[in-house]
This record gives C-alpha cells, sequence and structure tokens, in this order.
C-alpha cells in the first residue's frame, strides 16, 4: 500500500492518473475525479460524469486511486486513537493534536507534500530526524515526533497556539524574523484551518 501511495503523492507533474482517482485537498477535502492533467501552475481535475474545474497546483496535495483512500478511511479510527494517546502521553490537548493532523494529512499515513513533508503530521525529513523519527510513515512514530514537535513549539511560545501553529507551518525562523505569524496566505490559512477545527471540536 506505501508503495502505491508514495508513487500517486506528491508528483502533480507527471500528468494525468487513472480514471478512478481522489484528490487529496491541501484543505483536508477529497474529491473524486476521472483523472486530472497539469497545466503551468494550475491543475485540472477532470470530474466524473463529465466537466473540469481549474484549481492552483498549491491547493492539492496529491492524488491516490479511490480504493486507497477507502481502505485508509476505515482506519481512521484507530489512528485518531493513537494521535489522542500521543497527545495524552506529552500532555497536549487531544483536540489540537486531532485538529492539526486533521489539515495536514486528513489522516492519511502515506501523505507526501509537493514540498516532501511526510506522514499524519506532515514532518519534513530534517525534522524527523531530529525528532529521531526513523519512519516518518509509521503513524506511531510520525504522530509521537509531530506531537512532541508541537508541544516544544508551545512550550517555546509560552502556551501561544497561534504562534506555536505558524511556526509548525513557516518555521521558527519566519515567525521570529516577523515578530508572529508571517504574512504568507499559505501560513495564515493553515492557522485558521487548524484554530477553526479546534474550535469546533470544543465541548
Amino acid at each position: 500500500m506505501r508503495n502505491r501511495l508514495l508513487l500517486a503523492l506528491g508528483f502533480l507533474a507527471l500528468g494525468p492518473l487513472a480514471s478512478a482517482e481522489i484528490a487529496l485537498l491541501s484543505s483536508g477535502s477529497t474529491l473524486k475525479l476521472e483523472g486530472h492533467r497539469v497545466e503551468d501552475a494550475a491543475v485540472v481535475l477532470l470530474l466524473r460524469g463529465g466537466g473540469e474545474i481549474e484549481i492552483p497546483a498549491s491547493a492539492v496535495r496529491g492524488f491516490v486511486p479511490d480504493e486507497v483512500v477507502e481502505e485508509v478511511t476505515r482506519e481512521e479510527g484507530d489512528l485518531q486513537s493513537l494521535a489522542v494517546a500521543a497527545a495524552e502521553r506529552h500532555g497536549l490537548d487531544p483536540e489540537l493534536v486531532l485538529a492539526v493532523v486533521g489539515v495536514e494529512s486528513a489522516f492519511r499515513p502515506e501523505a507526501v507534500s509537493p514540498k516532501g513533508a511526510q506522514g499524519l503530521m506532515q514532518l519534513m525529513p530534517r525534522t524527523a530526524a531530529s525528532l529521531g523519527v526513523e519512519d516518518a510513515f509509521d503513524p506511531a512514530e510520525n504522530l509521537d515526533g509531530g506531537v512532541r514537535h508541537l508541544g516544544s513549539l508551545l512550550a517555546r511560545y509560552g502556551g501561544d497556539v497561534e504562534r506555536a501553529l505558524a511556526a509548525y507551518n513557516a518555521g521558527e525562523g519566519a515567525v521570529a524574523r516577523h515578530g508572529g505569524i508571517p504574512p504568507f496566505a499559505e501560513t495564515r490559512e493553515y492557522v485558521k484551518r487548524v484554530l477553526d477545527r479546534y474550535e469546533r471540536a470544543k465541548p
């Protein structure tokens, strides 16, 4: 399963895939397609039943065969349990961790971003190595490392969730240079999406 997903995810420039695929959108949503094609910095999604939609390549995390997403979806409950356990083990609010995982990868352990971030919490290889994560595609390892990383950022910023999330997305250097959330559209949208999801989960 891992090899099929790695081939499908993060390689938009390869052009159309086979029919019956699912687009993994940066928003965390999915969209069933007949296929897709790449045109410059945009991706054209070929809709089932006819028609097409053109969206920026940055709005797509990758593509997987339809049956792979169905298989992963069945595992989501177990992955949520792992995420909650990691959060409790390291003293973080489980709902915040679940919100981060949901936005980062939509709970897909094999997700690979165009920039090379890997796994459930989208760890960059250098970050994963610094955290002692040997296999970023192993859900338990990825979640433990990602939660520890998020926890260290929350501690660094005195519990300021917005700054911690901004640093998780754009890096601590960017937060330091800008004295807070960087003026990057992607980072601001990321922080908003995580906080929205987090707030909706609160009782």
